[in-house]
């Protein structure tokens, strides 16, 4: 990977042997290698490590979980929050874990739809709750230094499985106490 760092700052016209430049593609392939360590990790061995048999059928809901990934269509970053919630059936799972497994597929090239939907799915298959919700809320580098230079725009995104998406209560639940409130 250094080796493309060093060959993409000739093809800009740097000198890679300048003062400044001398160890950049070392240190922009270390901070590639830790942007993306998402691939290197197991979604269903990070849930299984922390589930915990509970009699609960409440909802669960872990809120503004900071999110950083990278756009696959630009390579540019896009950041924002994350909301997860479940209504356990038996099982839980350990609250650091959902902001982990958040962080896990956000280290990958990503689309921020694929990146919600696939926080809900494994929460979905590893735990079989009674439904899944997660709401993302991101700020798109892509959109903000190029194209249409948007600086204020958010892009939402939601995927809502089981009673998430079968009952319009449950959602309502969930979509409300996601929003934010003070704890005071």
């Amino acid at each position: 990977m250094q080796d493309l760092f060093h060959k993409m700052l000739v093809a800009m016209g740097e000198d890679p042997a300048r003062e400044g430049l001398h160890a950049t593609p070392k240190r922009a392939a270390s901070a590639w290698t830790y942007l993306t360590r998402g691939y290197q990790q197991d979604p269903a061995a990070l849930l299984k490590s922390a589930v915990f048999d509970i009699e609960s059928n409440h909802m669960v809901i872990v809120r503004d979980i900071e999110i950083y990934s990278l756009c696959e269509h630009h390579l540019l970053p896009f950041f924002g929050v994350c909301h997860i919630g479940y209504i356990p059936r038996g099982k839980i799972i350990g609250v650091s874990k959902l902001a982990r497994l958040a962080d896990l597929f956000a280290r990958r090239l990503q689309v921020q739809e694929r990146l919600t939907n696939q926080i809900a799915r494994t929460i979905m298959d590893t735990l079989q709750p009674e439904g899944v919700g997660v709401i993302i809320e991101a700020r798109h580098l892509c959109m903000m230094m190029r194209g249409v230079e948007k600086q204020n725009s958010r892009m939402v995104t939601s995927a809502m499985l089981g009673s998430f998406h079968d009952s319009v209560a449950t959602r309502n639940e969930f979509l409300h106490l996601s929003r934010h409130h003070d704890l005071n």
